[in-house]
């Protein structure tokens, strides 16, 4: 079964992204006091996040179950049609 694949397009601009980021936190180690840091690259952190459109475990877990569903059911309807495509080839 194919695989999806992250199109080359968007393996560039996450590594942009991810680029952006450590710049940022970069800027942000020297120029501010440790405190600062923390709250600085936790704001840095949650706004690359939003644009990486991440899902959570739970959500990927219920979308790898549907997944699953659905390949067992593509696996019986394709036995059905065999079996339906035999009957007919042997009526003729």
């Amino acid at each position: 079964m194919p695989v999806n694949r992250v199109p080359r397009q968007g393996i560039e601009m996450r590594e942009k992204l991810l680029g952006e980021i450590a710049a940022r936190l970069a800027e942000a180690a020297a120029s501010n006091p440790a405190r600062d840091f923390e709250k600085n690259a936790r704001a840095v952190l949650a706004t690359a996040f939003a644009r990486l459109d991440l899902v959570t475990r739970e959500e990927f877990d219920v979308q790898s179950e549907v997944l699953a569903r659905a390949r067992i059911r593509v696996a019986e309807l394709e036995a059905k049609v065999a079996a339906l495509e035999a009957r007919l080839s042997a009526n003729k």
